[in-house]
């Protein structure tokens, strides 16, 4: 991606927050130390910002370069898993934090790579509520001895589970059957059925010897977003 183009999409990204109410022009010149006049210059397309000014820019606003690529295009450049010329495509392991957390998962935070027919993955539907596209759709975990056996019979201790990330919403899968979700906690994440009470998400166990838990939902956020995934896959090993 050319310079040109991170500097067009730092000026939408900057006219966004302005239009939101969350910036002005003024307020970014007293954050950079640049005048007003040439903070103007630069949102209304009539000069640049050299790179020592754009990385001033991206700093104060909390923001990095990776904020202004295209998410398809990193994804593409940045996944460790080479298309599959088979019948079988790659899915990554990895930790629940980085699950929970990170929209693309870097080779670092590998901790392996299973397969999985392209057939199934392919049938499985999507239910994204909010901003899942840059998401990678697929990530597995294997859970705890806690978690396997919260969820029994239905998971077990060390039981492999395949989340679909781009399937973050309370709609039923199947009718008259309860989505198992992985869900962000403590920056990691859960695997309990999930209802909502009010701003509260209801975290269900099925293993009625573990607690029901409850998460205060903050002001003006949804479901969807503290639910990493639905469960669609469980594998057991005998």
């Amino acid at each position: 991606m050319k310079f040109r183009t991170l500097q067009d999409n730092l000026r939408k990204t900057l006219w966004e927050r302005i239009d939101e109410g969350d910036l002005t022009g003024l307020r970014l010149a007293e954050q950079t130390g640049f005048k007003q006049a040439h903070i103007s210059n630069f949102l209304n397309r009539k000069r640049g910002l050299s790179l020592e000014g754009m990385d001033k820019v991206l700093s104060v606003q909390h923001l990095s370069v990776l904020d202004l690529l295209d998410p398809s295009e990193i994804n593409k450049r940045a996944s460790i898993v080479p298309p599959s010329e088979d019948e079988f495509d790659s899915v990554v392991v990895a930790d629940p934090k980085i699950a929970a957390q990170e929209p693309l998962i870097m080779s670092m935070h590998v901790k392996e790579i299973l397969k999985f027919k392209k057939t199934f993955l392919r049938r499985l539907r999507e239910a994204m509520e909010g901003d899942r596209d840059g998401w990678e759709r697929f990530v597995v975990l294997k859970v705890d001895a806690r978690e396997g056996m919260s969820m029994y019979p239905r998971m077990l201790p060390g039981a492999t589970l395949l989340i679909d990330r781009h399937y973050n919403s309370l709609t039923p899968y199947r009718k008259g059957e309860n989505n198992m979700y992985a869900v962000r906690k403590d920056e990691a994440c859960t695997i309990k059925y999930v209802e909502v009470a009010s701003n509260h998400l209801v975290l269900r166990p099925h293993n009625q010897a573990y607690p029901v838990e409850v998460l205060s939902m903050e002001e003006g956020k949804k479901p969807g977003e503290y639910i990493v995934g639905r469960v669609c896959y469980v594998g057991i090993e005998t």
